[in-house]
């Protein structure tokens, strides 16, 4: 499932996708107890996270924040 950043605050699963509204995208994977984070088109992760760890970033001017569930999913939301 794909999600826009309309729909932020929300929880993503392995696979799914937010679009934000310049273009940008994040990409969740779940690898064991390790999350990847894949943002754009990369095939590295930009981070991996354990869970109940965070990752703050900054799109077209805005913070969010991520963080690690310990079931298969990913909280992000703006700050």
């Amino acid at each position: 499932m794909d999600y826009s950043q309309k729909d932020i605050p929300l929880e993503i699963h392995h696979g799914e996708i937010l679009s934000f509204e310049n273009g940008q995208t994040l990409r969740f994977e779940s690898n064991g107890e390790a999350k990847d984070l894949f943002f754009g088109d990369e095939w590295s992760p930009t981070i991996q996270l354990f869970p109940a760890c965070d990752y703050s970033f900054e799109n077209a001017g805005d913070n969010y924040k991520a963080t690690a569930l310990f079931e298969d999913g990913l909280k992000v939301e703006k700050i």
